[in-house]
């Protein structure tokens, strides 16, 4: 097949998940011999097309209208104030790449394209404008929803591209069944939607090729004594995340395990309430904060050094950075309440348990999954090895890209054609 791929980022443009998926997918499509374009935000400093590792990636050149969009735009989108900038370059991104591909790739160069698949709202608009253009199936793949990432107090101008895209496109793709319980909840179609899990790649987290030196060097930069505890979070620091919940259960931890340091690594609009919390609570000496953003190898030595990961998010339709931490063979506390993908990745509970299972909306229950694992080394080393097997037997990259290319091969006329004449023919 030849795909085409809408993300607003990709490499080397990362930002947060979504780039991430981005990036290992579309490799596990070329990998399994099939044909990929990328269309994305160029930050104005990239390359408007090139190709990396043998997938074509555009980036058409935007500019800035965002003084234009308030005199015609609704209500809603006048209060994004600054964030206008945002919305701008969103917008543009999607119609010069949605028209580059209909107007120069498909009808002026005659690429043929069998799928075109957009993700998030972020690449809806380029969705629905090839809908009306093409008769190419479109796929919408939805990693969150505004209501979710809001609290249900979000954008009306983003919903409704959410809903109507979801309405417009031929198939939906969701991240989890917790994920596709809530767009039904909200009124999207069932019949459209299907589940597939994201993946992490095992051959690079992988806790034999970690340099123990690497790892002691980690453990000594945050302070962390010989018989002490890493307790590791890595993520945006956002409300959904829980990381200020996290914090709130650092007295009860400490009280039991006063070596005991936790460890954040992420920026975002929580940083000075985190740093704040934590001095009022008098945890400082026992909460490290770094807000930045750290490189993929660091990253890694970080998972080996912690002697377990917590991520309490009370939304979280998946959740990569707990199948990093499992495939490096660490146990994991994760938030399990609400639109959380995070229970169907970890087993709390029998022979096969990798971690524990909290409300992310209570720092109690936090603290008391977290003293479940240190309490307990040896057995919290087994629930680490139980994590790495189970990520090898579902959550690597190319069964999600195997299991995605069936439904986008379910989609083809041709394919279709030819189950209908198997199906006759019984």
């Amino acid at each position: 097949m030849r795909i085409a791929f809408f993300v607003w980022e990709y490499p080397p443009a990362l930002v947060g998940g979504l780039g991430t998926y981005a990036e290992y997918i579309t490799r596990e499509y070329i990998e399994l011999g099939h044909d990929v374009s990328v269309f994305t935000l160029n930050p104005g400093n990239l390359n408007t097309k090139e190709v990396l590792r043998g997938i074509e990636v555009h980036r058409p050149l935007i500019a800035d209208a965002s003084n234009v969009f308030p005199m015609f735009v609704t209500e809603d989108l006048r209060k994004w104030g600054t964030n206008m900038r945002f919305f701008n370059d969103i917008f543009l991104y999607n119609i010069l790449s949605s028209t580059k591909l209909v107007n120069d790739l498909i009808r002026k160069e005659d690429v043929k394209f069998d799928i075109v698949c957009v993700h998030d709202w972020l690449s809806s608009i380029a969705g629905n404008i090839v809908k009306n253009e093409t008769k190419i199936p479109v796929v919408f793949h939805v990693h969150s929803t505004e209501w979710g990432r809001s609290g249900g107090q979000g954008s009306e101008v983003v919903s409704h591209l959410e809903y109507q895209t979801a309405q417009t496109c031929d198939h939906i793709v969701t991240v989890s069944e917790s994920m596709r319980e809530d767009l039904v909840r909200h009124g999207w179609p069932a019949s459209k939607i299907s589940v597939v899990w994201n993946g992490v790649d095992p051959t690079k987290y992988d806790p034999a090729k970690v340099n123990p030196q690497d790892v002691q060097e980690v453990r000594k930069r945050y302070g962390v004594p010989k018989d002490g505890s890493m307790i590791l979070f890595i993520g945006r620091l956002t409300w959904v995340k829980g990381v200020r919940n996290l914090v709130q259960a650092m007295p009860s931890i400490v009280k039991d395990f006063p070596l005991a340091k936790l460890v954040i690594l992420g920026k975002g609009e929580e940083q000075k309430d985190v740093f704040e919390l934590a001095s009022r609570l008098g945890v400082s000496d026992n909460v490290i904060c770094q807000f930045e953003f750290v490189p993929e190898q660091d990253r890694i030595n970080h998972y080996a050094a912690a002697d377990l990961c917590v991520f309490p998010s009370t939304y979280e339709p998946f959740g990569i950075v707990s199948l990093e931490a499992m495939s490096i063979a660490k146990p994991v506390v994760v938030g399990a309440q609400g639109v959380v993908g995070f229970k169907e990745q970890v087993v709390p509970s029998g022979p096969e348990q990798n971690g524990v299972h909290v409300n992310g909306n209570n720092p109690t229950d936090i603290a008391w999954g977290i003293k479940s694992v240190l309490e307990n080394p040896e057995r919290a080393k087994q629930w680490g090895e139980n994590g790495r097997k189970r990520v090898l037997q579902y959550f690597t990259w190319t069964k999600a890209a195997e299991q995605t290319l069936d439904i986008y091969k379910s989609l083809l006329p041709k394919q279709n054609a030819v189950l209908e004449k198997q199906m006759s023919a019984r």
